[in-house]
């Protein structure tokens, strides 16, 4: 896929982190962004500095969904480009014993079923309403109809401590990234899924330099936090390589997580 000014993109959590530095690379080579989010003051400036337009949108209502999508598809029309950035996490033990009082305690399961309603299953609601749209589109000179990129992590393989949520939600994209990619090769569609490391976003910013320095020291080579301009390359490269399909891909320096 060719990208220029004739191609729109949605990133959902397009306002920061990982999805601004996507929406920002995309944006660079003329292509006209929607950017999903729930920050709508960082989301609006963001968009009206990209010349795109900022969608409020909670990835886990179908309605709110749906109404992102129009609203983008009105405002710049069908996108070939759907990019997963929204996510969160937690940390908690699966069971746990109170240090003081020997109390002993499981994981809120309600807790659990959140981190995979937002990274698992809000990724699929997208995707299934992106795909469903790209449908519509007459294929590009190149084969093209759509390109799909899902952000997983590397917890989908080696989770820590306290990630059972967390590490199932990304594991699960990970899972349905192939099968996905055979539901829509008749399509022209094409799906692939990224396993960030340890990456330099607002949220490790808010890290003392203690941790961040002794995360960096962890990764193999080089030894620093990733540069979500790396990762937004790389979605760059997934879109326009037309011979990427169904791949999940990690870019985290060789590291393996510790247990802790």
């Amino acid at each position: 896929m060719k990208l220029d000014s004739s191609i729109s993109a949605v990133i959902t959590g397009g306002a920061s982190g990982l999805g601004e530095a996507a929406a920002r690379r995309l944006a660079a080579q003329g292509v006209r962004v929607a950017l999903f989010d729930l920050n709508a003051e960082r989301g609006e400036a963001l968009a009206a500095e990209l010349g795109g337009v900022f969608c409020k949108v909670n990835v886990t209502d179908d309605a709110s969904v749906a109404e992102g999508f129009a609203r983008s598809r009105a405002t710049i029309g069908q996108e070939r480009i759907l990019v997963n950035c929204a996510g969160t996490g937690n940390a908690i033990k699966t069971a746990s014993r109170d240090k003081t009082t020997g109390a002993i305690k499981h994981f809120p399961l309600e807790n659990f079923d959140k981190i995979i309603q937002i990274n698992l299953v809000g990724s699929f609601r997208c995707i299934a309403h992106s795909a469903a749209g790209m449908m519509s589109l007459e294929p590009l000179p190149d084969g093209d109809r759509g390109a799909i990129v899902n952000t997983a992590s590397v917890a989908a393989q080696d989770g820590q401590i306290g990630q059972a949520a967390y590490s199932a939600s990304k594991a699960g994209v990970v899972g349905m990234t192939l099968p996905i990619a055979r539901d829509l090769m008749s399509e022209n569609i094409r799906i692939n899924t990224i396993l960030p490391g340890i990456f330099n976003t607002p949220l490790m910013n808010a890290a003392p330099d203690n941790v961040k320095t002794a995360l960096a020291a962890s990764v193999p080579f080089p030894k620093r936090l990733g540069d979500p301009a790396e990762f937004a390359s790389l979605v760059e490269q997934l879109v326009t390589n037309g011979y990427f399909n169904g791949e999940s891909i990690r870019l985290d320096g060789a590291i393996r997580m510790a247990p802790r």
